[in-house]
């Protein structure tokens, strides 16, 4: 664990910028920075500071002066994307993505590129747990989740194929919200499976990651007083995931679920155990099926050409994909949406508004050759349901965990309106 500094995230530098003069702001965050990023390397060493200016504060935009990092497989106007690979420059070249460009519309100072496993799978990079430097922070949005927790930015941008948002959340002890399937665009962002891939964001709080999530997300529902009003009104019921899903959490993840489910309940939410998800070892094969096929069509040119340069897991991720037919590609895909439709027939039939479990198997394990293991994300994430990680204590060793919860297909305004609340339960000190 780092000794005599703050890893704390820096939540309230955002509104700083909004309160104070941003110089002033940006002078903090650079002596901040300059003690913390060399022992995390959350940030790509080329990694330089693009901001947008504003005249005056009539002309401040809703996101003014808020420090953000970008995930490297993200194009930005001015920075390289590597996507954590030793692939040529050149190649990975493309139009700044969408969603980064409507951030630094809203205002964000962008501090750079962070750090990213090869090409966002399981390929680890360099970066460390601020929480502990010798436990992984988490993959694939590992730079970006650390960067947050280690308080060098309240915000960055990460995407999930299996876990890459929730699950270095969870590590990292910060809040991680990955929306309904391509509500964010994907535009501008290199896949790893184009039909699993998730757009979304790493925040120092649930506030901060619902006004970015209002920016960027399709169809957002602007009325948000009424919305907050109407989800305050009641608690949602929470529903458990019994099952052989569930059993995938380590004893000690498990015990410490356990516990926080019983905080919730204590605290007047109805808990509700829901025995779901009895095919879970098909719902896993599906999956890696989709990701190895779609990456082996997204890789075929770069990795013809390149081979010798990928990770070997990348590599046997490429290579399984070569070998899926189209029609098991289909068949896998037409899986997904019945998942999505069998999740919401079970919360329907059971009254259930979210689904909540273990943010990850257990703390973040220690050692840098592993980023850890994603499972407890991946049937939400093969339904496109919208997520969000929220910090829910820590270990005795002083390792965070995490509590994902869950909401129906486009009920991303619910989850976080609910979220917020939950959130004052589980952190209620913060």
């Amino acid at each position: 664990m780092i000794e005599d500094h703050d890893t704390r995230p820096i939540a309230g530098v955002a509104r700083a910028a909004e309160a104070r003069d941003l110089l002033d702001t940006l002078d903090l965050l650079e002596e901040h920075f300059t003690r913390e990023e060399p022992p995390i390397r959350a940030f790509v060493p080329e990694a330089e500071e693009l901001f947008t200016r504003f005249s005056s504060s009539a002309d401040r935009p809703p996101l003014f002066g808020v420090p953000i990092g970008i995930k490297d497989i993200f194009h930005v106007d001015g920075l390289p994307t590597r996507a954590g690979s030793e692939l040529p420059v050149e190649e990975l070249a493309g139009d700044e993505a969408e969603c980064v460009t409507a951030l630094k519309r809203a205002g964000v100072l962008v501090l750079g590129k962070t750090e990213t496993t090869e090409f966002a799978y399981f390929a680890p990079g360099p970066t460390r747990n601020p929480r502990h430097l010798e436990h992984t922070p988490g993959g694939s949005s590992s730079g970006s989740a650390a960067a947050v927790a280690a308080g060098l930015c309240p915000l960055a941008l990460g995407t999930q194929t299996i876990g890459s948002i929730s699950r270095p959340a969870s590590y990292c002890g910060i809040v991680g919200f990955k929306p309904s399937y391509d509500r964010i665009s994907h535009q501008g962002v290199i896949p790893l499976a184009p039909s699993l891939d998730h757009v979304g964001v790493l925040a120092a709080d649930v506030e901060l990651a619902t006004r970015v999530a209002g920016l960027l997300c399709s169809e957002w529902q602007e009325d948000e007083e009424n919305r907050q009003s109407a989800a305050a009104g009641r608690r949602p019921v929470l529903g458990v995931p019994e099952g052989p899903y569930l059993e995938h959490a380590s004893a000690k993840g498990l015990e410490h679920f356990r516990r926080t489910c019983k905080l919730l309940a204590d605290a007047g939410y109805t808990i509700r155990s829901v025995m779901t998800l009895a095919d879970f070892p098909v719902i896993q094969e599906r999956h890696l099926t989709i990701m190895a096929a779609e990456a082996a069509q997204v890789h075929a040119e770069w990795y013809q050409r390149f081979w010798e340069v990928y990770d070997t897991r990348t590599r046997d991720l490429i290579e399984r994909g070569t070998g899926i037919l189209t029609t098991q590609l289909e068949e896998a895909l037409a899986g997904r949406q019945r998942l999505q439709s069998e999740l919401a027939d079970v919360a329907a039939a059971n009254e259930v508004d979210l689904w909540i479990s273990p943010g990850a198997t257990g703390p973040a394990p220690e050692g840098l050759e592993s980023t850890g293991d994603p499972i407890m994300n991946l049937p939400w994430t093969q339904a496109g349901l919208p997520t969000i990680c929220l910090p829910a204590g820590d270990t005795l060793s002083g390792l965070p965990m995490g509590l994902q919860v869950a909401a129906g297909w486009y009920r991303d305004e619910e989850l976080l309106a609910w979220a917020a609340a939950m959130e004052e339960v589980l952190q209620p000190d913060a």
